[in-house]
């Protein structure tokens, strides 16, 4: 199955990626691109997360609950947006100018990929070693990580979101990082030109 943006992790990064190229689905640019994520989320700190300071959240929302809202949100609004779960990418490997994405279960092909997944050392994903490096906004000795890479992008359409791209693990920091790649690829497909999606409510 071949894409024209592949995201892995469907944490709050991923997810928040995911909704934002999803949304520009009626623009020119977009409408005939093809997007996937995949929402392996068993690494994510959402997991145990409880939030009283995000805006725009009810105080005492749980991280698990945004976790399976989210994915109900994308599908809801988004359905073009395909939602692989239950696989866990294994190796990221470059070929004739796009990526070869292999899971526990199958193998995908994309001209872009978008890594949003935890920062913790236990991230093993074959093809992303050489970018490794401690987490440079992290207490050392909790052994975090990060991909190496100048504001999201890694290496030639890899990009990285989210707590694995440097930024502290805050829920608000890591959903913008998530929009700021997504606008990032949305820029790239319409010609370079800067890009963002808003809808209007309608008085």
């Amino acid at each position: 199955m071949k894409f024209d943006a592949f995201i892995i992790g469907g944490g709050a990064a991923g997810l928040s990626c995911a909704l934002v190229l999803g949304s520009a689905k009626d623009k020119i640019y977009a409408k005939d691109k093809h997007i996937g994520i995949v929402t392996h989320q068993k690494t994510s700190h959402l997991q145990n997360a409880l939030f009283n300071n995000v805006l725009g959240l009810e105080p005492g929302t749980l991280g698990k609950d945004i976790l399976d809202s989210g994915k109900q949100q994308l599908n809801d609004l988004y359905p073009h947006v395909l939602q692989i779960d239950g696989e866990k990418v294994m190796s990221i490997k470059k070929r004739y100018g796009s990526f070869v994405i292999a899971t526990n279960k199958n193998t995908y092909e994309s001209k872009l990929v978008v890594v949003a997944v935890g920062y913790t050392d236990l991230m093993t994903i074959d093809g992303l070693q050489g970018y490794l490096e401690p987490h440079p906004r992290a207490v050392r000795k909790k052994n975090r990580i990060w991909l190496n890479n100048t504001n999201h992008l890694v290496d030639t359409n890899l990009y990285v979101a989210g707590t694995l791209a440097g930024w502290r693990s805050q829920f608000a920091i890591a959903s913008g990082s998530g929009a700021h790649v997504a606008t990032d690829i949305l820029t790239l497909w319409n010609d370079g030109k800067h890009t963002k999606v808003h809808d209007k409510a309608i008085v």
